[in-house]
């Protein structure tokens, strides 16, 4: 009985992950839920797929939120650049189809959040924070 239950703590150990994921350390998780109405004028550009619109409010993300139509769903982003603590310039620009920080020059697809031009430096580089949304009709929710 003793030889079993060395087996089984030496295979709950072994079974422990050593994930090394971490959270972006310069973003607060920050909670908060808005809903849009896409049959408003101001957010009409989201009825045409590969159409976005940022979403300056208080109480939307650290520093607003995009909105992407990529098509098949809406997909919301953080605007606070995710590679350094928000300051007076990390509040990205949508230009076209990518999010781009005027600190670094780093850009970020609008579609998926993915940093596009990602130094080869060995650092460890965040992508855009995705938040929920969930559509019912014409009304969309974003939350977190």
């Amino acid at each position: 009985m003793k030889r079993f239950s060395g087996i089984i703590i030496i295979l709950f150990f072994l079974g422990c992950s050593q994930n090394t994921e971490r959270r972006n350390p310069y973003l607060q998780e920050i909670g908060f839920r808005i809903e849009i109405n896409l049959n408003l004028p101001l957010y009409s550009p989201l009825n045409t797929p590969g159409n976005s619109i940022y979403l300056n409010t208080t109480n939307a993300g650290i520093r607003g939120v995009f909105v992407t139509n990529t098509g098949f769903d809406l997909v919301a982003l953080e605007a606070s650049c995710p590679n350094h603590t928000p300051n007076n310039c990390s509040t990205m620009e949508a230009v076209g189809q990518t999010a781009q920080c005027s600190c670094e020059g780093y850009e970020y697809s609008l579609f998926t959040g993915q940093q596009l031009n990602r130094p080869n430096d060995g650092e460890r580089y965040f992508d855009m924070l995705i938040y929920n949304t969930a559509r019912s009709g014409s009304t969309v929710v974003i939350s977190n």
